[in-house]
Formats: C-alpha cells, structure tokens, sequence
C-alpha cells in the first residue's frame, strides 16, 4: 500500500508538472500588449520572408500600432481605404473618449469583416492565409482584418468531364468560388459546410458539404474522423485525400468519386452523399460512392429518359468489350477455333500467316502500345496532342500490320478497345478497366475461356465484398433493392424517381411528393 501511494503521488507530482508546463507555454504564446516585444517576436518568426510587409502608424496621436500583412495576398488598395486611412483620420467620435477602447478603435474600420485574438498562433495563421493584423499597443489583442485578394482562374467549362447538356461552369482552384457554386444551386439553411486544415506546413483548408435533413449521421462523422486523422505536411490537391479516406486503398476500382462539376457534386448531395473540397484544388470529391454511379453521366439526367436509357445500354456494354474482348480473341484464337464460323476461321488464319508471335505476345503488343500513345496524347500540348494520338495509332497500326508483325484482325480488336475505353464517364473507374485487361489477357492466354469465367468471377468477389464508407459498392445489386434499379440500367421519367437511393438516402427517402404528370 506504501509503495502504491508514492506512487499514486509521483504520478500525481508529474502530472501537476506537465500542467504548469503547459501553463506556462500558453502564457507565453498569448500577446503582451507591449508592440514592440509582440512586433520583434512575430518579425523573428518571418525573417528571411522578402513578401513579409508591414506599415507602423500612430492612431489619434495616442497609440502606436502596426499593420502586418504578406504582399501578394491582400488588396493594398482596399487596405488603404479601408483601414490605413480611418485610422490615420481623427475621428471625432474618438476623440470625444479620453482614453478610447478597443472597441472604438475597431468601430473605425470599414471593412467588412473585422475578428479579433489574442495569441501568436491565432496572429501567424491569419497572416499565412491572406489576412491582415492591426497591433496596438497597450491591448492584449490583435484585430484581424479580412482584406485577401490573389490572382484566380475564372470559372470555366470543366477539362476532364465534356459538357453535352447542362451547366458548362466547373470548379476553380478557390474554395470560396467553389462553395459560392453549391450555395447557389442549393438555397436552404440545411445545407451545411464543416471547415478544418489539413497539413502541418501547407495548413490547406478543407471543407466537407451535406444536407443535414438528407445524409445519414453515421457517414457524416466517419467522414469527419477519416479527415482528422490524416497527419501529413502539405496537402497539394484533392488526390492526396483520396488514398487517405478510401475502405480499401489497394484495390483497382476508385471509391471515391473525382469531379469538376458543381451540378454533379450537388445532384449526389440531393442523394444524401458528401462532397468533399479542397483549397487550390479544382476536383471536389465525392463519398460514398457505387459502381453503378461511376457509370452514370450528369448529362443522364438532363436529357429525355428513352435516349438515356438507351445511352447507359450502350455503356454497360462497351464496358464487357472494354474489359474482355483483347482476351476473347486470344482465347478464340489459341483454344476455342470451333466457335468461330468456318469462312472467319480461314480469314483470321489468313492475317495471322506471316505473324511471328502469339496472339498473346501480338495483343500485349498493341495494348502497351495504344497505352503509351494515349498517355503521350496527355501530355503534348491541347492542340497537337490529338492528333498525335490518331495519326501515330493509324501509322503504327498500319505499320505494324505492313511488317507482318501483328495481324489486321487485332488492330481492329485493339482500337475497338481503345474506344470503349473512353465512353466512362469516370476517369479513375477508366484505369482499373484497362489495368484488369492486362490481367484478363494472361488469363485467357493460359486457361482460355475457364480463365476468362475464372477472372470476371474473381472481379466480382471483390466487387460485392467492396465498401465505400460503409455503403456496398454494387448497390442495388448486391444487397438487391427494386425501387433503386429504375435509376441503374436505365433511366426511368423523372416522375418515377420518387424515392432516393436506399443507402444514402434512407433517412429521408421522398424526394419527389406531387405527381403532376398524368401518367
């Protein structure tokens, strides 16, 4: 019991310690009020900054003070008007107190938005992202001036996601723009925005976007916690989150959708999902996603339901000819002739005559390829980057075929691939299709049409095993909701689309609870 108590006094003594220490510590970041000491202490912190700025001025012939600011994030001119010039001017509401306040003093500015703190963190953060601090001395506090202006892209038409229908307006690299485009589709109070900063030296703001009534509790704070765990130095863009907050980092298909458009971040939030933005980043993020939703387009929803429906046919599938036709013509070709009429077996056996290799080597061939010459195509300059692609892949093409190197059956099968490849409306789900071709490839080389079977069975173990906070990726399938698949395969009349997705939306599920139309 005796050693228990020292002990239990120790323990007691170092935890009083750690708190006087900590004590100690916030007295000494909290202002003194004394403006030279607060001036050099922050003037120390920036040495070695040439954008580092600041304007000593004395306010009613009373008070010294000193305005901080970093050149390049804050309008001088509105800086001057606003500020620097009412504090300059005696004014004669001032003047009437002998001794005037803190309070009166920022009753002189003009500016719009004017806060206020008292230590050096709160002071250096406000500076780093474009603020502007007033010290006076005397006052414990500090004035935060809100006066940030930066040179800025216009809103434009989105790079990544062709516009056919719809709003041709995409996100800018400034949050606030951003936000500005939600706020404005969405004219409710239940829209709501959570800030917090990522990244120990960049301290990037990050804002995630739900509707309160809508988006379930639970995805909300697993949104928030995945976010704050996430402890790195800079975050550059909203591709560094994206391996931070997904289920499963490792697997080939995203969960997490990327996109440019504001109309495509706010129809998810009207689903009950959360958007997810990230300052100097144009790309807004959106979770919890699903297969199905990868595959459907903004513009599925702006046109009449008959040719949408149609469209999403044809997208579903290009997406098997995407995945699996390089592989069934390796295995047709090499295992499984008898499934070929006999005129096409004599016309491929014709083309592949003077080929030297395999189908397999021939396929791998072309595919590696159309991929360098797609990725070339990326990285040219706008104007010839095109071009180059379409001419290289027709003289390659045409050479290769010339040479006797591969035969003309596969050129076809390859860029027939090639084009499939383009028709998804989501880039990332792009990449994994054409990474599990290589791998459906090596299949149908070795086992033929049982490694096909094999391969799309595997793929899709991992599909129904896959989440994406928590919601299935290959829901309404698989767990199977009805009401769900008149908004997957097809796209059914807009007055038919009464309820929300049953995963997302479930805590509100009508959407749609007047039926005008007479059918």
């Amino acid at each position: 019991m005796r050693i228990l108590r020292q002990k239990r006094k120790l323990t007691l003594k170092k935890q009083s310690h750690k708190w006087d220490n900590t004590q100690e510590q916030n007295e000494k970041d909290v202002l003194s009020g004394i403006l030279d000491e607060d001036f050099n202490q922050i003037k120390q912190l920036f040495e070695g900054a040439a954008d580092f700025a600041y304007r000593e001025l004395e306010i009613n012939s009373t008070y010294s003070a000193v305005i901080l600011y970093l050149n390049g994030l804050v309008n001088v001119d509105r800086l001057e008007f606003h500020v620097i010039n009412p504090l300059l001017k005696r004014n004669g509401e001032l003047l009437k107190h002998s001794e005037p306040t803190f309070d009166h003093i920022k009753a002189l500015l003009s500016s719009a938005q004017v806060a206020q703190g008292q230590t050096f963190q709160e002071v250096i953060e406000q500076i780093l992202s474009g603020g502007t601090i007033l010290l006076i001395n005397g006052f414990k506090k500090a004035l935060f001036i809100s006066e940030q202006s930066w040179e800025q892209r216009a809103v434009d038409e989105p790079v990544s996601e062709a516009v056919v229908l719809g709003p041709r307006e995409g996100f800018t690299e400034n949050i606030r723009t951003n936000i500005s485009m939600i706020r404005r589709r969405l004219k409710t109070t239940k829209l709501k925005f959570e800030y917090m900063k990522i990244g120990t030296l960049s301290s990037t703001e990050v804002v995630f976007t739900y509707l309160e009534d809508i988006a379930q509790q639970s995805i909300v704070e697993e949104v928030r916690s995945r976010l704050n765990r996430i402890d790195i130095d800079a975050i550059e863009d909203s591709g560094y989150i994206v391996e931070f907050i997904e289920d499963q980092p490792f697997s080939l298909f995203p969960q997490v959708l990327q996109t440019e458009r504001p109309d495509r971040v706010v129809g998810n939030l009207l689903e009950g999902k959360i958007g997810i933005m990230v300052a100097n980043s144009p790309f807004a993020l959106i979770v919890p996603v699903t297969f199905f939703q990868m595959m459907n387009s903004p513009e599925d929803y702006y046109g009449r339901f008959i040719m949408t429906s149609f469209i999403r046919f044809i997208r579903y599938l290009f997406l098997f000819v995407a995945l699996l036709f390089p592989a069934i013509y390796i295995a047709v070709t090499t295992f499984h002739h008898e499934l070929l009429p006999t005129n096409l077996i004599f016309s491929v056996a014709a083309s592949r005559d003077k080929v030297p290799f395999p189908a397999v080597i021939e396929a791998l061939l072309m595919e590696i390829t159309f991929e360098a010459l797609r990725e070339a195509g990326l990285r040219l300059p706008r104007p010839i980057g095109s071009t180059v692609s379409i001419v290289g892949a027709l003289v390659v093409g045409q050479a290769a075929v010339e040479a006797g190197i591969v035969s003309a059956p596969l050129v076809i099968v390859v860029a027939t691939t090639g084009i499939a490849s383009f028709m998804f409306p989501s880039y990332p789900l792009t990449g994994a299709i054409r990474l599990l071709r290589f791998f459906m490839i090596f299949l149908a080389a070795t086992l033929g049409f049982y490694g096909i079977l094999l391969g799309v069975f595997f793929i899709l173990v991992h599909l129904v095993q896959l989440r994406s906070f928590g919601v299935p990726y290959l829901s309404p399938i698989a767990p199977f909701h009805f009401n769900d698949l008149k908004d997957i395969f097809i796209r059914a009349p807009w007055w038919k689309l009464n309820e929300r997705p049953q995963e997302t939306g479930k805590r509100n599920l009508k959407r749609l609870r007047t039926r005008k139309s007479k059918y």
